[in-house]
């Protein structure tokens, strides 16, 4: 027996007790998870109804924006009640198809008949974009280009499959966001309106975080939890901050904790730590270090002029 057949048999010897071992290898009961691909095809089309004229080469929406967004909805809601329904027999075992089906047709129902107002939230999270950017030079630009108007956009469909309880979809959503644009908003977090992300890379928004409106955040920033060293015990327990309205959060700043909550009106400087919280009308900064400056020796080499010394 040569090297190569020798290592496939072995391996796929021992991959097939480990399969026969532990459950997560293998669909329950012959159900299956969702289709992650599918669900990210569906976030991707969707755009061209929520942003028509943008992510679509289709001229029938212009010439007939009904007709044109009936079509693809139409599709779309197809595409999603079966995602919706595979996730529900998957997640609960003993749930019936027909259970599963009306609940996912009722989902997909409440989900469709929400787009006109995530859409007009969305407006309102571009304009907050372009007010707040002086180097944005149009809101075309803002919604083509911009990293934190998409994981907005993303976060603003998934929260309400959150919403309405259905497995994995949600999170698979915004983790496909988390990928593309390294902002991770988790789909339960509750966002107001006007909500803009500027740079917007390595922003982290927890599951339970509450953000008011006319709120912005820099790049870095981490709305978390103080602790996870309980695990699951902290399930569905309030364990990130409560941003009120009006409030500007700058880059690479921490604020945790559940109890922790940052007052309307305030502004929160960069490279801070907060764990409690602050009053409304307030500015916190962190103390700038001190600052050394040396200059080169004239005796060094360019190649060496900033090996520093003690």
């Amino acid at each position: 027996m040569d090297k190569k057949k020798e290592a496939i048999l072995k391996a796929a010897q021992a991959l097939t007790e480990n399969y026969k071992k532990e459950e997560l290898f293998m669909p329950k009961n012959g159900r299956r998870l969702p289709d992650r691909a599918a669900v990210i095809d569906l976030v991707k089309d969707l755009r061209s109804v929520i942003f028509p004229g943008y992510f679509c080469a289709d001229t029938a929406a212009r010439i007939f924006p009904e007709q044109f967004s009936t079509y693809c909805l139409n599709e779309y809601y197809d595409r999603l009640k079966e995602q919706v329904e595979i996730a529900f027999l998957y997640a609960h075992q003993d749930m019936e198809l027909q259970e599963a089906a009306e609940l996912s047709e009722n989902i997909c129902a409440d989900f469709f008949a929400k787009l006109p107002e995530v859409q007009q939230k969305l407006l309102k999270d571009v304009q907050a974009g372009f007010d707040g950017d002086p180097a944005a030079k149009s809101k075309e630009e803002i919604i083509s280009s911009y990293p934190g108007v998409f994981a907005i956009y993303v976060y603003r469909l998934a929260h309400i499959l959150y919403k309405s309880h259905v497995p994995h979809i949600p999170r698979i959503m915004t983790e496909y966001a988390h990928g593309k644009t390294g902002i991770d908003i988790n789909p339960g977090a509750e966002i107001g309106e006007y909500f803009f992300i500027d740079h917007g890379t390595g922003v982290v928004i927890g599951e339970t975080t509450e953000i008011g409106n006319n709120v912005k955040l820099y790049q870095g920033v981490t709305l978390g939890a103080l602790s996870t060293r309980q695990g699951q015990q902290l399930a569905n327990v309030k364990r990130h901050p409560t941003i009120r309205d009006n409030v500007t959060i700058y880059s690479n700043s921490s604020v945790l904790g559940g109890e922790t909550v940052i007052g309307e009106n305030s502004i929160i400087g960069g490279n801070t730590f907060i764990t409690e919280s602050v009053p409304a009308d307030t500015k916190v900064s962190a103390k700038s270090p001190e600052l050394v400056f040396k200059k080169p020796r004239s005796s060094v080499s360019k190649a060496d002029i900033w090996d520093w010394d003690n």
